[in-house]
């Protein structure tokens, strides 16, 4: 282990340790006292993760599913519950008012690309809100379509109308990834090397809001995400590397707004990588969201997927030593 430290000074290996999907970081342990917390909610499973949260906490849920993204699953945990379009951002505004909401959270996916298909606007017809707040964006073409700029407008919104959009980790911070090897083995000094040579292209491609995941085999890029999502990227790697062995890193972006976009893990990842080949996933602790962990930590062992949890130390991952 020394002269694998040696060489890769700035990345340091703790011992392999299991059951570690449960964060020992410093959780809220304030209870919600019945407060209304509103959830929008995208596609995939975190959302019903941060529903059950809230309702641990002794709060209400008011769930505003979008249209094609949400789990079903979501509404027997609502306290009260509606359906909204991906373009009707004045009706979410509504319903969220309507039931009392101060504070609410954006979780789970919207898949970007419904919004680039041919004739979109006329197939998701946008309300009078959402057409004023996204007329800069897709019609006058005077700013940008990143993910932070689209967020950022959508929550400035919600803050206009009296709702303030929060993290979600502020409800379930349980859910944030502790640091340490999470599954698997410890890593090889190659796969070591692809780490940190993943983790700076990964930071790199944040900085620009462009994605946050890369694959690597033999610090050489396979595939950086883009429009098409995680999954995607880490399947179209498979494709190009039939041999398997790579690494995927998917890390925060370098100035992370907390409240939406956060990295988050699924079983739907790890199902990927293993379609793809990849044995390594490494993300970045106290920012990756774990939904389901113990799930994940069972999936990762059977697929033979090593997950290491490492935090970021000026753009280069580190795993400090066990004390």
């Amino acid at each position: 282990m020394r002269g694998r430290t040696g060489r890769w000074s700035r990345f340091i290996l703790i011992p392999l340790t299991h059951n570690l999907m449960h964060p020992t970081l410093p959780h809220d342990p304030r209870p919600l006292a019945g407060e209304t917390i509103g959830i929008l909610a995208g596609w995939g499973r975190f959302p019903v993760a941060v529903a059950e949260a809230v309702r641990r906490r002794g709060g209400r849920t008011a769930i505003l599913s979008i249209r094609d993204h949400a789990d079903a699953a979501l509404e027997p945990l609502a306290d009260v519950h509606g359906h909204v379009g991906v373009a009707q951002l004045g009706g979410a505004i509504d319903f969220f008012r309507r039931h009392g909401v101060t504070r609410a959270t954006m979780a789970g996916k919207i898949h970007k690309t419904k919004l680039f298909g041919r004739h979109a606007w006329i197939h998701h017809l946008p309300d009078w809100q959402a057409l004023m707040t996204f007329w800069p964006h897709f019609i006058s073409r005077r700013r940008d379509n990143r993910d932070d700029s689209l967020l950022a407008a959508i929550a400035s919104a919600f803050d206009a109308a009296g709702v303030t959009m929060c993290p979600a980790t502020d409800f379930a911070p349980e859910l944030l990834a502790d640091e340490g090897v999470l599954a698997g083995r410890p890593l090889s000094a190659g796969e070591q090397a692809d780490v940190t040579f993943g983790w700076q292209l990964a930071k790199e491609l944040g900085r620009l809001d462009i994605g946050q995941t890369v694959v690597v085999k033999n610090r050489a890029p396979l595939a950086l995400e883009a429009i098409e999502g995680t999954d995607e990227c880490i399947r179209r790697a498979g494709r190009l590397c039939s041999s398997g062995g790579m690494v995927v890193v998917k890390v925060a972006k370098p100035r992370q707004d907390l409240r939406f976009d956060m990295p988050t893990i699924g079983r739907g990842t790890l199902e990927s990588l293993r379609a793809a080949g990849a044995t390594v996933l490494a993300i970045e602790a106290g920012r990756t969201i774990l939904v389901d962990p113990d799930e994940l930590a069972e999936f990762a062992r059977r697929s033979g997927i090593t997950i290491v949890s490492l935090c970021d130390e000026a753009g280069a991952p580190q795993l400090r030593t066990a004390a």
